[in-house]
This record gives structure tokens, C-alpha cells and sequence, in this order.
């Protein structure tokens, strides 16, 4: 094992540390394939059940339609100013369409628990409000990485 490897394992999270900070950070960045190749990265809004993130999407996005084609997608969530500060996590694999698009309210227990976390975490609100523009994926990440380069100071010691 070389050495930029045994750091990286000891800069991972947690279990622990990655749900705590997937809970806590708004904004993530999807990536995703079109049909001839070049990646398409848009920011978008998320919530994390602790086994899957959940993205609420606009149906008639350049990324609904991708993911159409090609549902092969890598997330990350990241924050930090300071090289020291710089935290995050990568999810990858294949998202999946749960529920009515665009998403209306009909009834799907798949999306209870997304549709309580969301209007909690975003609007402070109990209810899902729904716009009949957007709907659901979910994505049951094949691979997760994670990184906290604030445990660099403690590896110093």
C-alpha cells in the first residue's frame, strides 16, 4: 500500500461523518453522460437517507433526458475554502426513476421518507409541495468516496 493510499484512509469519514454531513449540506453536483459522450455537471438539491440520495429534478432538464438515455451518474457534495478545510463525498452508479414524472402527489411509499426530509430541510415545511415540473431519482451509489482534509491536522501530531 503506498502512502498517498494509507492517507486517504485515514482522511475518509466515517459511516457516522458521511451521514452527518450529507444531512447537513444542500447543494450537489450531478454528473451524467449524453448519448455521444460529453458530461453535463449542474448543481441541484439532495437529501440522503442513509443508504440513498435523493434528487428532486426538473423533468425537462438536460439531465432528466441523459439520464434517459444513459442512467450511469457520480454526485459530489463538498465544502472548504482553505486546503485544510476541503471536505466531501462522491457517490456513483446508476440513478433510478421512482414515482410519477413530473411528480404530482400521487401516492408512492418509496418517496415517503424523501418527501419528508426535502420540504424539512429546504422550506421548513412538513409536506412536500409539488409543481408538476419536477420528480424523483434515486441513487443507490455502487461506490462512495469520501475525504476530510481537516483530519490532516491530527495526522500532523
Amino acid at each position: 500500500m503506498t502512502d498517498t493510499q494509507r492517507r486517504g484512509r485515514r482522511i475518509m469519514m466515517t459511516p457516522e461523518e458521511r451521514d452527518a454531513y450529507l444531512g447537513e449540506q444542500r447543494t450537489c453536483r450531478v454528473a451524467t453522460l449524453a448519448a455521444d459522450g460529453p458530461p453535463h455537471v449542474g448543481a441541484l438539491w439532495f437529501v440522503w437517507d442513509g443508504t440513498s440520495l435523493w434528487l428532486y429534478s426538473i423533468t425537462r432538464s438536460l439531465r432528466w433526458s441523459q439520464l434517459r438515455e444513459d442512467p450511469r451518474i457520480a454526485v459530489v457534495v463538498d465544502d472548504g475554502v482553505e486546503y485544510d478545510e476541503l471536505r466531501g463525498v462522491e457517490l456513483s452508479g446508476t440513478a433510478e426513476f421512482v414515482g410519477e414524472a413530473p411528480r404530482t402527489g400521487e401516492p408512492c411509499p418509496e418517496l415517503d421518507v424523501p418527501e419528508r426530509l426535502f420540504p424539512a430541510k429546504y422550506f421548513g415545511m412538513e409536506e412536500m409541495p409539488h409543481d408538476g415540473r419536477h420528480a424523483w431519482l434515486r441513487l443507490t451509489p455502487d461506490a462512495i468516496t469520501s475525504w476530510d482534509f481537516r483530519k490532516l491536522a491530527d495526522l500532523a501530531r
